[in-house]
């Protein structure tokens, strides 16, 4: 059985041989071939040969060509920031002063869409077998890249524009879904980070009309669909339910034994969510083996994919990838390996700032990182414009986990879902990125 054709039976909600596996490929991939983030997602050539280097490597059922949620952003003025180590991330909102409603919906040949789609048709050919996934921007994030944090202000004071704005996401995705079904895409996927960082009676009123157009128009198309989702959306997973996809594919934040009850409920599959962080980046090739039998154990052969919670980071060891690979190729085999392994426990002593004698509001911003993981980018942005609303007298502070004295300050902070605003020492807003104000009243209230 090719992998294509397991994942078309998961969709189908079918019991299988053995779970499916799609491991995430972003930019990790230019690391197999020495080439840097902005080269693999600028030059086709380029991402081609470390996309025929990954399928060799990885033995994926399913992989994504590119995991890029900026493509659609850049196109239409956002200005973007690009890194060698990490996705672009958006710099720039067009519509940050302004809340109008654009118009134009991008072409096939504009932007970095025509090399995206070109590698895309060219790979269909050389990964026959594989189901290929093509990934874009979904229209709350998008929404959000054009408008910048008063995205989440506008919900309150203008729902008629957010409303008007997000119809126009949602036509920008489809024109884009359908630029890659041409391509030879077999499963679309709808990536939208940001949506966890809503309420559900906020996803009710603004995301179940676009969404559900979305997946109706792509399953009209014949195409297979997953609704991307990171932080913690679990209040969200039942809502998300509702709009109708094939998957939904969350990260480490929720529990997915939990939310698997809900999906199964409508019969949607669900994947995810090795850690990204502890397991995929800092852990060694047994860790990730581990972790991949313990999710095969724990969520069963219907229903599910296995794949890390999100795009790998670029600098996870191909040999972790690759022990995942073997975990689901051949698990009873895995388990021998693995057999009396005991994970050791990383003996990094982190000292907390001292709280209680502060002289200046301190806000510490954990996240993922806050160059690739977009809902962690909009919380450091939230936390960045009170550097100037204080008039400098604040201080903000990003702890990345993908530092490993960061992942034992979580810990002694009690903090367990990124991203998360921590205000001198307090955890404040937990997988909720704040308005202006909201933010700005936590900070008075810590100098009164």
């Amino acid at each position: 059985m090719t992998g294509l054709e397991l994942i078309t039976r998961a969709m189908k909600n079918e019991d299988l041989p053995r779970v499916p596996w799609v491991p995430y490929t972003g930019v990790q991939i230019g690391a197999l071939k020495g080439y840097s983030a902005t080269e693999v997602l600028r030059d086709g050539d380029k991402l081609y040969e470390c996309l025929v280097e990954a399928r060799k490597q990885y033995s994926p059922d399913g992989m994504p060509v590119v995991f890029d949620l900026q493509i659609e952003a850049e196109v239409l003025g956002c200005e973007l920031r690009w890194a060698d180590e990490a996705p672009p991330s958006v710099a720039g909102h067009p519509l940050a002063e302004e809340p109008v409603v654009p118009t134009h919906i991008p072409g096939p040949d504009e932007g970095r869409i025509a090399l995206v789609t070109d590698v895309m048709r060219r790979f269909r050919k050389a990964a026959d077998g594989t189901a290929l996934y093509g990934l874009a921007c979904g229209p709350f994030t998008l929404a959000s890249h054009l408008r910048g944090t008063d995205i989440f202000m506008d919900m309150y004071d203008d729902p008629e524009y957010v409303s008007r704005l997000l119809e126009y996401c949602t036509d920008v995705f489809l024109a884009v879904a359908g630029y890659y079904i041409d391509a030879g895409m077999d499963v679309i996927g709808a990536v939208d980070p940001l949506i966890s960082q809503i309420s559900p009676d906020s996803f009710a009123q603004f995301m179940n009309g676009p969404y559900s157009r979305l997946f109706a128009a792509l399953r009209e198309k014949g195409v297979m669909s997953s609704f991307f989702v990171c932080g913690d959306a679990t209040k969200n997973i039942e809502e998300m339910c509702k709009t109708g996809p094939d998957c939904v594919s969350i990260d480490e934040n929720i529990d997915m034994v939990e939310a698997k009850k809900t999906t199964d409920r409508y019969d949607i599959v669900i994947s995810g969510n090795i850690q990204l962080t502890v397991v995929m980046l800092l852990g060694n090739q047994m860790d990730a083996q581990a972790a991949a039998l313990e999710k095969i154990d724990a969520m069963g052969r219907r229903n599910f994919i296995l794949a890390p919670g999100c795009d790998m980071p670029y600098g996870v060891p191909a040999e972790n990838v690759i022990g995942v690979a073997m975990a689901v190729q051949d698990t009873e085999a895995a388990r021998g390996l693995i057999d009396g392994y005991v994970k050791q426990d990383a003996d990094i002593t982190v000292e907390l700032p001292d709280y209680a004698n502060l002289d200046h509001p301190l806000i510490e911003v954990l996240t993922i990182d806050s160059a690739t993981c977009a809902a962690c980018g909009y919380m450091k942005a939230a936390a960045d414009q009170m550097e100037s609303e204080f008039g400098g007298k604040v201080e903000v502070v990003e702890h990345k986990i993908t530092q490993p004295e960061n992942i034992a300050r979580l810990g002694k902070l009690g903090v367990a879902n990124l991203p998360t605003i921590v205000i001198n020492g307090k955890p404040k807003f937990i997988s909720v990125i704040p308005s202006k104000d909201e933010l700005a009243q936590a900070v008075r209230e810590v100098t009164e």
